[in-house]
């Protein structure tokens, strides 16, 4: 999908899932989803939903899209069903961050289901304001 190869950074199975405390999952948008790599990662989880492996553990989301149309909200609401299916504890972000919120000069990404950036053709960065 033109993403550049990635460095030696570990990959996670989805049964090593079953170890964790909680969750943190961060993916790209496709057409206002989660991208197909990731739902194709969530769908190998089904024995860990046979089993409630993942039930009741705690799980956020953050996330990014090409533009400010670009399922800023269809993303994490239709991230959510995979977490919720498997029992997950949803913990979004709320609208919690204070003034950084209504913030008009600088363009941000950010809701209350999960912190989120704009990457464009994937060269901006998140801003300081965004990773705070």
């Amino acid at each position: 999908m033109s993403a550049p190869p990635k460095s030696d950074v570990p990959i996670i199975t989805p049964q090593e899932l079953a170890e964790a405390d909680g969750f943190v999952f961060g993916f790209p948008t496709r057409f206002g989803i989660m991208s197909a790599q990731f739902k194709a990662f969530l769908d190998a989880t089904g024995g860990l939903w046979r089993t409630q492996q993942l039930a009741g553990k705690p799980a956020g989301i953050f996330y990014s899209t090409g533009s400010q149309g670009g399922g800023q909200e269809t993303t994490p609401l239709t991230a959510i069903t995979q977490l919720v299916h498997h029992g997950m504890i949803y913990v979004p972000i709320g609208y919690t961050f204070g003034a950084g919120m209504f913030e008009m000069e600088n363009v941000k990404g950010g809701s209350p289901y999960g912190a989120r950036t704009f990457v464009d053709d994937g060269s901006r960065q998140p801003s300081e304001l965004e990773l705070q």
